[in-house]
C-alpha cells in the first residue's frame, strides 16, 4: 500500500483517486465534505436529505473524476455536481412553482443590520418557497447570472428575475418582522 502525503499536490491526489486509489479519495472527500454539506443545505432543508443528496453527489464526483481537466477550481466543479444534485432533487419531488414572467423590476436589497445568526438567515432562506429559494441560491450563493438560471432550471430569464425580487422582499419583510420583533415593536 502506497502512504499519501498529507501536503501532496491537489493534482496527485486527483489523479491518484481517478485510479480508484480509497485513501486519496477519501482525502478529498474530508476536505470538501463539510463545505459542500453547506452547499446542498442551503437547498434542501432537511439535513439528512441534504446528507443523502451530498454523499450522492460525491460518488458522481469520483465516477467523472477522470473528466476534470485541471483547469479552473476543483473546489467549484465539485459544487457545480452538488449544486445540480441538488436541483435534480428538487425536480424530481416537484416542489418548484414559478411565477411566470410576473412583471419585474430591479431594486437594491437594503442592508438591514440585524443579530441574526447564520443558522437564523439559513432558516429565514429555507422559509421561501421553493422557486424562490432556488433562484436566490443560484444568483446570491453561487453567482450564477440570470441567463444562466433561466437555462438551468427551463425558464425564462425574466422569470428568474422576478423569482430573485420576490424572494429578496420576502427575506426583506422577514428580517423587518424579526428586527421589529427583537425590539418589541412587533
Amino acid at each position: 500500500m502506497k502512504v499519501i502525503n498529507l501536503h501532496q499536490e491537489e493534482s496527485e491526489i486527483i489523479a491518484l483517486a481517478v485510479g480508484n486509489n480509497r485513501h486519496a479519495q477519501h482525502q478529498i472527500y474530508d476536505k470538501y465534505a463539510s463545505r459542500m454539506l453547506g452547499v446542498c443545505r442551503q437547498y434542501i432543508k432537511d439535513v439528512h436529505h441534504a446528507e443523502d443528496l451530498m454523499i450522492t453527489a460525491f460518488m458522481k464526483v469520483f465516477a467523472h473524476l477522470k473528466h476534470f481537466e485541471n483547469k479552473g477550481s476543483f473546489e467549484g466543479w465539485i459544487r457545480r455536481i452538488m449544486v445540480n444534485e441538488c436541483i435534480s432533487f428538487i425536480r424530481a419531488q416537484k416542489k418548484i412553482g414559478y411565477l411566470e414572467d410576473e412583471y419585474y423590476q430591479e431594486d437594491a436589497f437594503n442592508n438591514i443590520e440585524s443579530n441574526l445568526s447564520v443558522d437564523d438567515i439559513q432558516t429565514l432562506i429555507d422559509a421561501l418557497p421553493d422557486g424562490y429559494k432556488m433562484v436566490f441560491n443560484l444568483y446570491a450563493i453561487e453567482g450564477y447570472k440570470h441567463q444562466e438560471i433561466g437555462a438551468l432550471l427551463g425558464i425564462s430569464e425574466s422569470t428568474s428575475k422576478s423569482q430573485l425580487h420576490h424572494a429578496r422582499k420576502m427575506l426583506q419583510q422577514q428580517i423587518n418582522q424579526q428586527k421589529n420583533y427583537s425590539h418589541g415593536t412587533a
